[in-house]
C-alpha cells in the first residue's frame, strides 16, 4: 500500500511538473487553411495545420529526411506490391484505434476524386488489409520510391467519415461544405477544437498521441493560428506580444525585426518558389484581346515575357533581398534537378520587343494576370505587370483571396497566373502534378495552362517505374532540361524563408516553410 501511495505521489507530482511547464503559442500567417479536410486541398497553407492534427504513414525527421510515421516499416513483397507495418497502439482524437482498416480506407480516399492529393500516388491501384497491423499497396507497374509519396497522404477514421457522410475529399473547387471542413478527426500530436474560416484554428495537444514520450517533442499545449491580411497588423501582434511567431513577416521588415533583441530569426532557403504561367490549351485565350489566336502557344512570346521582366530588382526593391532569382523550374534540393539550371536568361527588354514583333504582335496585346490578394505577391505581380507593359504586353491584373483564386490553378481557367510550388525531395510528384498532361487519375493536377507534350508525359511515367535511381535521376534531368527549353513555365524566384518569433520560443525550421508544432519549446516567462 505505501508503495502504491508512493508511486501515486510521484505520478501527481509529475503531471504537475508537466502541467507547470505546458505552453500555449499563437501564431500569425496571412494565409487561412480554407479546409479541415485533409484530402480537399494540397497547399502549403493548408498542410501547415494539417500535419499537426492527421499523420501519414511516413514523415520526416527535424533535417527533412525521410522517416517512420504511422508505419514503422516498408518493403516491396512483389514487383508491384509495397507491404506497409502499422504502428501499434495508435489512437485517434476521439479514442478509436488506428487499424489496417483506417489506413486502406484513407488511401481509397485519397486517390479518390475530388481529392486533391491523388496527384502524388499515381500507379497506386489501391490497397488491402493483411491484418490489424499490415496493408499491402498494390500498383499498376513497378514504384522504386512508393514510400515518399506517402508523405502527406493523411490517415483518417473510416468510422468517423462513414458516420458523417465524409467517405470522400470534400469538393474545394466546387465550394462543397461537408462536415469534413470545419471538424477533423486524426492521430496527430493536435487535435482540432475550432476552425472558424478567415480568422483562426484552435488546436488542443491530444494526451494519447503515441510519439509523446519522443525526446524531440516540445511543450505546446494549445496552439492558436491566427489569419491577419494585413502586415502591419502581424507584426503589431507580435510587438505586443499578442501571438508568439509570425510564419511570414514582410520582406521590408526583415533587417529591422533582426535589430530587436527580444525576437529571434530563423532564416532558411526555400525548397519551393514561384513562378508564371500561361493558358497553353485554348485556341483563344478568355482573358485576352487576341482573337482567333493563342500568343502563349508561341514559345517566343513565352520567352519575350521572360525576357521582359527584371527579376534581379523585383528580388532587391520589391523582396528587399530577401529572395534568390532562379532559372530552375525545380530545387538542385530536389533529387536529380541539375545543379546548372538557376542562371536566368538575361533582362533584356528589347530583345522581348524583337520577339514579339517576330511572333506577328509587333504592338503587343492585352492579358489579364492572376494573383493571390497576399501583400508580397500582389507587390511582385504588379511590379511584373509594370515591366511587361513596357514592351506592349498590357496586363490587368486581377487580385483574388486564396479560396477564389486556387480554384483557377487547379480548373486551370486563367490565361496568365502567378502561383508557388514547393516540392517533394522526389521530383516526379513535381513533375506529375505541374507538366504532366491533365488527367482523371492525378496527372497534371496543378498544371495550370494545361501545357500537354506527350515525350515529356511518357518521360514522367518512366521516372515513375524506373528503378535505378541512376538512371532515374538522369530522366529528372532530361525531363527538366526540356520543359526549361520549352518555357512551359516562367521561373521567378525562391524566398529567404524568415519566421520571426519571440525569444522564448524554439522551432524546427523545415524548407517547406512548415512549423511542426510536435517540436517547438516555449519558456515559461
Amino acid at each position: 500500500m505505501r508503495r502504491l501511495l508512493h508511486f501515486a505521489r510521484l505520478l501527481a507530482a509529475a503531471l504537475l511538473c508537466a502541467a507547470a511547464h505546458a505552453a500555449p503559442l499563437r501564431v500569425a500567417s496571412g494565409f487561412d487553411p480554407q479546409t479541415m479536410d485533409p484530402h480537399g486541398l494540397a497547399l502549403l497553407y493548408h498542410t501547415r495545420v494539417m500535419t499537426q492534427v492527421y499523420e501519414s504513414l511516413v514523415w520526416r525527421d527535424q533535417q527533412y529526411r525521410l522517416e517512420p510515421g504511422l508505419a514503422v516499416s516498408w518493403q516491396p513483397v512483389d514487383t508491384k506490391t509495397w507491404r506497409f507495418k502499422l504502428r501499434p497502439g495508435v489512437k485517434f482524437h476521439d479514442g478509436s484505434a488506428f487499424t489496417a482498416d483506417d489506413a486502406v480506407f484513407s488511401i481509397q480516399r485519397a486517390l479518390a476524386p475530388p481529392s486533391k492529393r491523388s496527384f502524388q500516388l499515381k500507379g497506386v491501384v489501391g490497397a488491402k488489409k493483411v491484418d490489424d497491423l499490415t496493408i499491402d499497396v498494390s500498383l499498376s507497374t513497378p514504384d522504386a520510391v512508393l514510400p515518399e509519396k506517402f508523405f502527406l497522404i493523411a490517415m483518417v477514421s473510416k468510422t468517423w467519415c462513414l458516420r458523417h457522410g465524409v467517405e470522400r475529399a470534400q469538393d474545394f473547387d466546387g465550394k462543397q461544405e461537408t462536415y469534413a471542413v470545419r471538424n477533423a478527426n486524426g492521430t496527430g500530436p493536435f487535435r482540432l477544437e475550432r476552425y472558424e474560416p478567415d480568422v483562426k484554428v484552435v488546436l488542443k495537444s491530444h494526451p494519447g498521441w503515441w510519439g509523446r514520450a519522443d525526446k524531440r517533442s516540445g511543450n505546446v499545449d494549445e496552439a492558436v493560428y491566427v489569419s491577419v491580411k494585413s502586415d502591419a497588423t502581424r507584426l503589431a501582434a507580435l510587438a505586443s506580444g499578442e501571438v508568439d511567431l509570425v510564419l511570414d513577416p514582410p520582406f521590408q521588415d526583415v533587417e529591422r525585426l533582426m535589430a530587436n533583441k527580444q525576437l529571434t530569426l530563423l532564416q532558411i532557403p526555400d525548397l519551393g518558389q514561384q513562378y508564371l504561367t500561361f493558358d497553353q490549351s485554348r485556341d483563344e485565350l478568355v482573358h485576352g484581346d487576341v482573337k482567333d489566336r493563342n500568343p502563349f502557344k508561341d514559345k517566343r512570346v513565352r520567352q519575350a515575357v521572360y525576357q521582359a521582366i527584371n527579376v534581379d530588382l523585383i528580388v532587391s526593391k520589391v523582396l528587399r533581398g530577401q529572395a534568390t532569382p532562379t532559372g530552375a523550374l525545380l530545387s538542385t534540393k530536389v533529387d536529380g534537378a541539375p545543379t546548372d539550371h538557376d542562371k536566368r536568361l538575361p533582362y533584356d527588354p528589347q530583345a522581348a520587343k524583337a520577339l514579339l514583333a517576330a511572333a506577328g504582335y509587333p504592338g503587343g496585346f492585352a492579358v489579364t494576370l492572376d494573383c493571390v490578394n497576399i501583400a508580397y505577391r500582389e507587390n511582385v505581380c504588379q511590379a511584373a505587370t509594370a515591366m511587361l507593359a513596357q514592351v506592349g504586353i498590357r496586363t490587368t491584373l486581377r487580385s483574388a483571396p486564396t479560396n477564389q483564386f486556387f480554384p483557377k490553378l487547379s480548373q486551370a481557367t486563367a490565361s496568365f497566373i502567378e502561383f508557388g510550388w514547393t516540392p517533394a525531395i522526389d521530383a516526379w510528384a513535381s513533375l506529375n502534378a505541374l507538366f504532366h498532361t491533365w488527367d482523371k487519375d492525378g496527372g497534371g493536377t496543378f498544371n495550370a495552362g494545361r501545357y500537354s507534350n506527350a515525350a515529356i508525359d511518357k518521360l514522367i511515367d518512366d521516372i515513375r517505374v524506373e528503378p535505378d535511381l541512376t538512371r532515374r535521376r538522369a530522366m529528372v534531368a532530361t525531363s527538366l532540361r526540356l520543359l526549361r527549353d520549352e518555357l512551359v513555365y516562367i521561373p521567378l524566384y525562391r524566398r529567404t524563408l524568415t519566421w520571426a518569433m519571440n525569444k522564448r520560443v524554439r522551432a524546427v525550421q523545415w524548407p517547406s516553410d512548415t512549423l511542426e508544432l510536435r517540436w517547438v519549446q516555449v519558456q515559461q516567462p
